[in-house]
């Protein structure tokens, strides 16, 4: 007999059963998460369970199927797998999940602001502005600092500071005021800056060591 492809046959989603063993654990916010792109895109990411409707991957999509009163949920039945093999891939799933390259984080910023003057929402898909700040300040953009950094005598980018705080502007005219406003001037290529700038913080440095 020929063997066939699984095929994809809507369950009622009362009935999966989740691995009671499950290593990975979602959290609320990552199920509602999971919930806001069900709701925006449709559940394109079928439940992967066995022969008994017992979860193997899944769960996130699961947990928020409920939390949004599906009845059904569109599931692929594995039934060639081993007790060994499915209990490995249910871990196996969850972990090349997790690893990889990481993101491209100029691209990313760019598609993510793309989106939004489109009026897309990426609040309620896992995105928050917060976690963008943080990604754009966190040194990544930079993957080869000395070709990045040419050319920027505002900031080497490799002296260690107390913060950085990412700001975005609208408008040529808003990045003139702000600079203006710190007294400081910059070129094309200025990514990121000292304040005070690295003059008056040497000042201060030499003010404070002749007090001691």
């Amino acid at each position: 007999m020929k063997k066939t492809d699984p095929q994809i046959e809507q369950v009622a989603t009362a009935s999966l059963v989740p691995y009671a063993r499950n290593a990975k654990k979602h959290d609320a916010a990552q199920v509602a998460a999971i919930a806001g792109s069900i709701r925006e895109f449709g559940f394109n990411n079928p439940v992967l369970i066995d022969a008994d409707n017992g979860i193997i991957a899944g769960h996130g999509r699961t947990l928020a199927a409920h939390q949004l009163g599906l009845a059904t949920v569109p599931c692929l039945r594995l039934t060639h797998l081993t007790d060994s093999q499915r209990r490995a891939y249910i871990l196996a799933d969850n972990r090349l999940a997790e690893i990889g390259g990481g993101w491209d984080s100029d691209m990313l910023a760019a598609e993510l602001e793309a989106l939004a003057a489109e009026g897309v929402v990426m609040e309620d898909l896992g995105w928050n502005s917060a976690e963008i700040d943080k990604l754009l300040a966190s040194g990544e953009l930079a993957a080869s600092p000395e070709i990045e950094w040419e050319g920027m005598p505002e900031y080497e980018g490799l002296e260690p500071c107390f913060r950085k705080i990412t700001v975005n502007f609208d408008r040529e005219e808003d990045v003139t005021a702000f600079f203006g406003l710190l007294q400081q001037s910059y070129t094309e290529k200025t990514k990121s800056i000292w304040f005070p700038d690295k003059e008056r913080r040497n000042l201060k440095a030499q003010v404070w060591e002749s007090d001691e």
